[in-house]
C-alpha cells in the first residue's frame, strides 16, 4: 500500500487544503520521496520545502489518484481531465499549479 502523508480528511487523498470532489491526487516530493495531497501540507510536516519532480524522469510514478489507488508518471497525469485508470476527474485547476510539483530542470 502505498503511504500518503499529510493532513487528510478521506481515503481518497483530499486534504484540510484541498477537499473538493476532484481533489483525488497525492504528489511525490522530490526530495524526500514521500507523497502529499498538496505542497502545503508537505510544507506543514517536512523541514524542507516541496521540491517538484524533474519532468525528464518520464518513467517514475510520481503521482497518485486516489480514487483507484494507482500511481501515475508525469505523462499519465499532466494535462488530462481524469485519471487513465478509473477516469475519475481530475481538478481542472491543478494545472495551474503544475510549477509548484514539476519542472524542467
Amino acid at each position: 500500500m502505498t503511504a500518503i502523508y499529510g493532513d487528510l480528511i478521506d481515503q481518497e487523498t483530499r486534504c484540510i487544503d484541498y477537499h473538493g470532489p476532484t481533489d483525488i491526487v497525492a504528489l511525490k516530493c522530490f526530495a524526500c520521496q514521500k507523497y502529499y495531497p498538496c505542497f502545503k501540507c508537505h510544507n506543514r510536516h517536512e523541514d524542507h520545502p516541496f521540491e517538484p519532480y524533474p519532468q525528464h524522469l518520464k518513467k517514475d510514478k510520481v503521482v497518485f489518484c486516489g480514487a483507484c489507488q494507482k500511481e501515475l508518471t508525469i505523462e499519465d497525469y499532466k494535462g488530462r481531465a481524469a485519471c487513465p485508470n478509473c477516469d475519475h476527474p481530475f481538478n481542472p485547476n491543478c494545472s495551474r499549479h503544475y510549477d509548484y510539483y514539476f519542472t524542467d530542470s
